[in-house]
């Protein structure tokens, strides 16, 4: 872009400013700040834990996703089933940042640290929580169960689910058992099937 040229930048915190180019230097360009909006934020605060994976490229590829969509919070998990991989904050945080913009979104989804599946459990305060899983039992599908609630929490596991006991435990914890359909789905699939519903009814 060159000199007198208009543009668009975010801070990711819901600031948009239309400005133009007084300076193109190749390694420092200068801006006038023309105008500045505040875009405000969803008032439905949806989030997704969801297990990390042995292919980070699959992590990766849901959280472009989950962006794109409009979630507003990604939790990594560590579940009794994950296998670990090295989690790297900072390429993890420039994918969400190109997601937000080529998305012509203003507000940059929260990524957490990865936590353990017990720990998220445990401090869970949205007011519907959902836990989605293959084990056999008494399930509702998630579209049934979706209200007005003002925020909302997903958990999506590992390759090769949750296990009894996690399950066990995050319906102790006042989890809703969900199915996100017929079809056995991928781990980063299941997210973003769960981010659209979510969205869809926000």
């Amino acid at each position: 872009m060159k000199m007198q040229e208009r543009l668009e930048l975010t801070d990711g915190r819901g600031n948009l400013s239309v400005v133009e180019i007084i300076d193109d230097h190749k390694k420092k360009v200068v801006v006038k700040i023309l105008e500045t909006i505040h875009k405000t934020e969803a008032q439905r605060k949806i989030s997704i834990g969801i297990s990390l994976l042995k292919n980070a490229s699959r992590f990766e590829w849901f959280l472009e996703k989950a962006t794109e969509i409009g979630i507003g919070e990604i939790i990594p998990l560590i579940c009794d089933r994950t296998e670990r991989q090295h989690f790297r904050v900072d390429r993890m945080q420039s994918i969400l940042v190109s997601a937000m913009l080529q998305s012509k979104q203003y507000w940059l989804p929260k990524l957490h640290e990865p936590i353990q599946f017990r720990d998220i459990v445990q401090k869970a305060d949205q007011e519907q929580k959902f836990i989605a899983h293959c084990i056999e039992g008494d399930k509702l599908r998630l579209p049934e169960c979706l209200n007005t609630a003002s925020s909302q929490i997903m958990l999506i596991g590992p390759e090769g689910d949750f296990t009894l006991d996690e399950v066990t435990l995050a319906m102790k914890k006042q989890f809703a058992p969900v199915s996100l359909g017929d079809n056995r789905l991928r781990t980063e699939t299941a997210g973003v099937v769960a981010a659209v519903l979510l969205k869809l009814n926000s």
